[in-house]
C-alpha cells in the first residue's frame, strides 16, 4: 500500500525509481480509508537522506500511511536549506494540538554531549512529555533510543573508547514477540557511535526488555512492556552505503576512524559494501506499524 507524501518532496523521485508505491494527497483523498498518521523528528543533519530511508520502510506495508516531517525550531539546521525546512517540515508547535498514531525520532551526531547541554534539550523533553498522551506508540534511533531510555526510564549513557562502528551479528532472545516476528534467529545491522548504553541499568529495569543484542555492540531491539516505546541502538534504516559515507567524511575531516567492521567485501574500502540488513529493517518497520500502531491506535483519537 502507499505512503502519502508531498510530490517536491526529495524522496518522491527517489522511491518511485524504486518502484515504491507513493502518492501526493490528491490521490489518498480518493481512498475511503482510515490512514495512520506517523510524525517523524528528523534531528539528523543530512535531513534529506534520513527522510528517504525511513519513508522507504513505512511503505513497506499494506497500510496507508501519511507522514508529518518535524524538525526543532531552538535549533538551526546547518545541512539543510531553509526553503526544504520551510515547504516540507512543521515545527511542534505547529502540531501540538495533535494526535498521532506513531511517531519516530531519529539519532543525532552529539551523543558524547550531555544531554541536558543539547542545545534544543527543552524543546525536546517537551516533545517526549507530548508523547505521553499525544502519540500510540513512538519508535526511538540511536542518540533517540539513548534519549528515550534517559528521559523515560533514567537510564544514562556510557563513553566508549572507540567508536562501535561496522555490521554486527545479533541474537533475538524471544521469537514469540511481535516486534521481531518473523526474524531469524541471527540477523545483521550496522551500529555507528561513540557511547553505549548502561547495560546494567538495562537489563535490571522490569519496565523493559532487549529483545536483540550483539556481544560487540551491546543491546539492539529493546521494547518497553507497556509497548510505548521500541528503542533502536543501532541503523537497520541505513543504507548499503552509509557507512562508508560516514568513513569517508571522518578521512576527509582528518578524524582517527577505523574501518567499519564487517562492512566492505574482504575488508577492502575500495569495494562496494553490500546491504545484508535490508529485509530485517522492512520486517521490523511492518511489525511495528502493524502491531504497535495499527493494533493499537483508537479509530478516533477524538
Amino acid at each position: 500500500m502507499p505512503i502519502k507524501i508531498p510530490r517536491q518532496l526529495p524522496a518522491w523521485k527517489i522511491l518511485e525509481n524504486e518502484h515504491v508505491f507513493v502518492m501526493d494527497e490528491s490521490r489518498a483523498n480518493m481512498q475511503d480509508i482510515r490512514p495512520l498518521n506517523i510524525v517523524i523528528l528528523n534531528l539528523m543533519p543530512e535531513k534529506e537522506k534520513t527522510e528517504t530511508q525511513l519513508i522507504r520502510l513505512l511503505a513497506n506495508t499494506a497500510l496507508q500511511v501519511n507522514i508529518t516531517l518535524l524538525y526543532t525550531s531552538t535549533y538551526e539546521a546547518k545541512n539543510v536549506s531553509p526553503n526544504h525546512l520551510n515547504q516540507f517540515y512543521s515545527t511542534f508547535s505547529d502540531i501540538s494540538h495533535r494526535r498521532y498514531d506513531g511517531m519516530i525520532i531519529t539519532g543525532a551526531p552529539i551523543e558524547k554531549l550531555p544531554f541536558e547541554d543539547v542545545k534544543y534539550w527543552q524543546e525536546l523533553t517537551e516533545i517526549l512529555e507530548w508523547t505521553k498522551t499525544h502519540v500510540t506508540s513512538v519508535l526511538h534511533i540511536c542518540w533517540g533510543a539513548q534519549v528515550a531510555l534517559y528521559y523515560h526510564y533514567g537510564i544514562g549513557k556510557l563513553p566508549r573508547e572507540s567508536k562501535i562502528f561496522g555490521v554486527f551479528d545479533h541474537t533475538v532472545s524471544d521469537l514469540n514477540v511481535p516486534l521481531v516476528r518473523g526474524f531469524d534467529e541471527m540477523f545483521l545491522a550496522p551500529h555507528s557511535r561513540h557511547t553505549n548504553v548502561d547495560e546494567q541499568k538495562l537489563k535490571s529495569d522490569d519496565r523493559l526488555v532487549v529483545l536483540a543484542e550483539s556481544e560487540e555492540a551491546g543491546p539492539l531491539l529493546i521494547l518497553s512492556k507497556d509497548n510505548k516505546h521500541v528503542m533502536i541502538t543501532g541503523h537497520l534504516e541505513y543504507d548499503a552505503t552509509t557507512l562508508m559515507d560516514e568513513y569517508q567524511r571522518d578521512q576527509a575531516n582528518g578524524l582517527a576512524i577505523d574501518l567499519p567492521v564487517n562492512y566492505f567485501p574482504s575488508n577492502d574500502p575500495s569495494r562496494m559494501p553490500l546491504n545484508r540488513w535490508r529485509s530485517h529493517g522492512h520486517l521490523l518497520f511492518s511489525n511495528w506499524l502493524n502491531y504497535y500502531v495499527y493494533q493499537q491506535t483508537p479509530y478516533d483519537w477524538e
